[in-house]
Order: C-alpha cells, then structure tokens, then sequence
C-alpha cells in the first residue's frame, strides 16, 4: 500500500504541473520523433506519468488504487516491494513499445497516461481473483473481475483496429497481456490457483 500510495502521489504532482506547464508536458509526453531522432528514451516511461486532464487522472489513480494494494502486497512477497514498482514502471514501458514502433515516424502522434501500467496491475489482480466485483462506470451493478477481463479485451481490440479516437487501446492490451504474462512467469502456480478459484 505505501507503494502505491507513493506512485499515485508523483503521478498526480507531475500531471498537475503538466496541466499548467506545457513546456514540462511536452518534454514529458510520448513524441516517438524525439525518441528515434534525438535519442530521448525516457519518454516511453514518463509519459506515463502525465495525462490529458483530470478526469483522465483521477480514472486512472483510481483504477491504480483499488487493485495496487493487492498487487504490491504479493509481488512485495514474492519478491520485494522495489520488485512491485519495477513491475509497474516496466509495464509503462512494454505497453507503449508497439506504439511507437509503428508510429516513429509520425510527427503527429502523441500519446501519454498511466492506462498501459494500470492495465498490467488490474489483469495481474483478476488472477488473484477472478471473482473479485468490478464497478465500472456507466455499469449500475458490479461484474466479476474474469468477465471483465474479457469484455475489455475484446472492447480494446475492437477500437483498436478501428483506429479512431484520442484512447490508445493498443496500450491497454499490451500493459493487460504484460500483467498477465509477468505474474505467470514469476509464480507459474499462479495458472492453476486462477483455475481453481474460477471453477471452484
């Protein structure tokens, strides 16, 4: 918990000062030109750590909060709590990675937000518990976590290949499949508890 406390934290103070900077949220923002030409590779992690409003944040540090906890109190036990924000900070990474793969060349293309890192957190908790109740907006009643899973994959896949609108679904599936692949490598139990639980 104090580790995802802290990673909210900075999130909010550095998107905070983006929204009123727009020098700091330019250098920030991932500009796949900056990374190719001029070398600037921190930008595939921090632009994780601005977002394009409020609401934007708050959906995102919320998501964060509510499965961060379980998270970080497991992989703190399966490796150590510096093993969690590695976790996270990796995800920021991996998911933006087929992004700026095939938009390197587009002087156009911006992309920021945590969603690619709270995506790997949230799939790597509905492992844990995949009857876990989801409440997600504008859904009046909770879902299991394992139905959720499935409906946010093929929603994400869906919009992606459709290609329109300012959402990067495609780091939505890649943080996702990241969490998942991640907790599975790290604990390979992990499979057949998730089974268990689901059947069971």
């Amino acid at each position: 918990m104090p580790l995802t406390l802290i990673i909210i934290a900075v999130t909010v103070l550095v998107s905070w000062r983006g929204f009123s900077d727009q020098r700091l949220l330019g250098r920030l923002i991932l500009w796949p030109p900056a990374v190719r030409r001029n070398h600037q590779y921190d930008r595939l992690l921090t632009y994780g750590f601005v977002h394009a409003d409020w609401m934007h944040l708050l959906f995102n540090m919320i998501t964060f909060w509510s499965f961060g906890s379980v998270v970080e109190r497991v992989f703190s036990q399966w490796l150590s709590p510096l093993g969690f924000v590695l976790f996270y900070l990796s995800a920021i990474v991996v998911s933006i990675l087929p992004t700026y793969l095939s938009h390197q060349r587009d002087p156009n293309y911006r992309s920021l937000g945590a969603s690619g890192g709270v995506s790997a957190v949230l799939f790597a908790s509905i492992l844990f518990d995949p009857w876990n109740k989801l409440i997600i907006f504008p859904i009046p009643l909770p879902i299991p976590a394992f139905l959720f899973a499935i409906l946010y994959v093929g929603y994400s896949i869906w919009m992606d290949r459709r290609g329109h609108g300012n959402v990067n679904h495609s780091a939505h599936l890649w943080g996702a499949a990241y969490g998942v692949l991640f907790t599975v490598l790290l604990q390979p139990a992990v499979v057949s508890h998730f089974t268990r639980a689901l059947l069971g």
